[in-house]
């Protein structure tokens, strides 16, 4: 009996962790306290959102420094796609009033984490996301995705060329549209298509030192952006 009563408890715990996840599929209530308690930018404030996923999550965990007295709003929530992102857009990212965006996305998408996806449904998300900064007076900073040879939770997918292939078309996009485009890829990739091995533990995520890597890339990024009339 108390076997049966455990396995009905676990069963309860799988049933309501998943109720809530369908509630909020884009976690919109994850930064919603913090959201509220920052309020608006003061006055001269050229605040900047990260919008991402797990490697911008992380960058604030292992980098800290990085963001410390800086008016920067780390938005990244690891395993999120695109509309996950898209959904969770205005309560992250708009209504916190930035004057700009930087906008990492689409790995997770290629890894199929909410379902198949292709990369022109990628680009759709993330010419949403632009369109809805720049309808809003928000800068946008498009980033490229890192590379990526395998991953480990779902391997086999073969994504090297799929994030090659969908950072040409971001960065297509945002030289069409006068967006500044952010390219990580070309200084971390390896001769495999993959992420060099001194700047992560897993071939996904970035460590420190790839986060160092990326760290002037972002601030040059942001700077042009802001410099543009």
């Amino acid at each position: 009996m108390k076997i049966l009563n455990l396995a009905f408890t676990f069963l309860a715990v799988i049933f309501l962790a998943g109720s809530a996840f369908a509630q909020d599929w884009p976690n919109t209530a994850r930064f919603k306290a913090d959201n509220e308690k920052i309020g608006r930018p003061q006055a001269g404030e050229k605040r900047v959102v990260f919008m991402g996923n797990s490697i911008t999550e992380g960058w604030i965990r292992l980098c800290p420094d990085f963001f410390a007295n800086k008016p920067y709003v780390n938005r990244g929530i690891s395993g999120q796609t695109t509309p996950q992102m898209l959904v969770r857009f205005r309560p992250d990212v708009i209504n916190l009033k930035p004057d700009v965006v930087v906008i990492l996305a689409g790995t997770n998408d290629i890894a199929g984490n909410t379902g198949p996806s292709t990369l022109e449904m990628i680009m759709d998300n993330l010419i949403s996301m632009s369109e809805l900064a720049k309808a809003n007076q928000i800068k946008v900073v498009l980033s490229s995705v890192v590379p990526v040879f395998d991953y480990p939770w779902k391997p086999g997918l073969e994504p090297a060329e799929k994030i090659a292939k969908l950072n040409a078309m971001i960065k297509n996009y945002a030289d069409k549209n006068g967006l500044v485009y952010l390219d990580y890829y070309s200084s971390m990739v390896d001769e495999r298509k993959g992420l060099k091995k001194e700047y992560s533990e897993d071939g996904v995520h970035p460590n420190i030192a790839g986060y160092q890597v990326m760290a002037p890339l972002a601030e040059a990024a942001i700077k042009k952006v802001l410099d543009k009339k």
